[in-house]
């Protein structure tokens, strides 16, 4: 397309005022727009978003979630109340709480605390009978062959680092205490296998000296009641000792061994069907829901066998069942 010629400017004062007024025309600024509403701020919003302000504001209306109360602190007395209670109740709880290891003497309950070591009760107690019915003595444990009493022991797991354990000690106690199981702590613990728990497990279900037994149930419960802090099962049973007389030793070990595995499980306690939750510092941690807590008691108190295939006579609970055969 051709471009069209541009006309001759006109001369004088009309064609200079013409001019003028072109160039006013052509300065003067654009009309201005409608200012935006205010709930816009001067600013567009895109469609299907709420403005950064009003979404502050927003936040700010919603009711904020309530903050669990704080605990007050505990006095050391109040402790030692709270937690000698809770020994009344647990005791009320389970009048037939006992060491769940079978054992007609102190050898048959040393051995079986040994191999206890990274299994249940009952898998120890669902393969002592074959055992002890080839080794009723530490002279017959001392003797067997290796070989056969590892395949023994084979179901409670680690069984050639155990039978070490067992042979080594039936020999000690052949070699060095006639045959006889010791009643101190200080030779108890001389035997290979054997620490302080397994010591005041002897001691105190076998010859009646008082004795705390921190396994991982107890040490867990130990904590969630408030009674320790430490993680060291030696200080544990320190910091336990200092709050119940000598004489619960024992018995309090048992009690808090069942509520552990009946109810305050370690991954997801009962709280909502535990007896003594209003004494209990660590309520929530698990399910609160009582007829949800009810579906994860354990044993007697879930409608289950036990885990003694010989329970003493008060167990209110059934028997477990043998090892099924191979």
């Amino acid at each position: 397309m051709q471009e069209t010629p541009a006309e001759p400017a006109a001369d004088g004062p009309a064609a200079e005022q013409a001019q003028a007024g072109k160039t006013t025309a052509a300065k003067k600024p654009p009309a201005r727009k409608a200012p935006a509403k205010k709930a816009a701020a001067g600013t567009k919003t895109p469609a299907g978003k709420t403005p950064a302000k009003k979404t502050a504001a927003a936040k700010k209306a919603a009711p904020a979630k309530k903050a669990a109360p704080a605990r007050k602190p505990e006095s050391r007395v109040a402790m030692v109340r709270r937690a000698r209670r809770i020994n009344r109740e647990l005791a009320e709880l389970y009048p037939y709480a006992h060491p769940e290891l079978d054992f007609t003497n102190p050898f048959e309950l040393l051995v079986a605390t040994v191999l206890s070591a990274q299994t249940t009760d009952l898998r120890v107690n669902q393969t002592t009978p074959r055992l002890f019915a080839a080794c009723p003595t530490p002279e017959d444990m001392a003797a067997i062959p290796p070989e056969q009493l590892e395949e023994l022991i084979r179901p409670t797991g680690f069984f050639r680092a155990k039978a070490k354990s067992l042979i080594g000690l039936s020999t000690a106690l052949r070699d060095r205490f006639g045959g006889e199981v010791p009643g101190r702590l200080e030779d108890l613990v001389t035997l290979p296998g054997v620490g302080r728990k397994t010591a005041n497990v002897v001691l105190g279900n076998a010859f009646g000296v008082p004795g705390i037994t921190v396994d991982t149930h107890f040490g867990r419960l130990a904590r969630r009641f408030g009674w320790t802090t430490a993680q060291d099962a030696e200080k544990v049973e320190a910091d336990v000792a200092e709050i119940f007389p000598k004489s619960e030793w024992t018995m309090l070990s048992h009690r808090v061994v069942f509520h552990g595995r009946r109810v305050c499980h370690s991954r997801r306690p009962a709280c909502g069907a535990c007896p003594i939750a209003p004494l209990c510092p660590s309520y929530g941690e698990g399910e609160t829901d009582p007829e949800k807590a009810r579906k994860l008691l354990k044993y007697e108190l879930g409608g289950q066998p036990g885990q003694r295939l010989k329970p003493p006579a008060d167990y209110p609970g059934r028997p477990a069942p043998p090892l099924a055969a191979p």
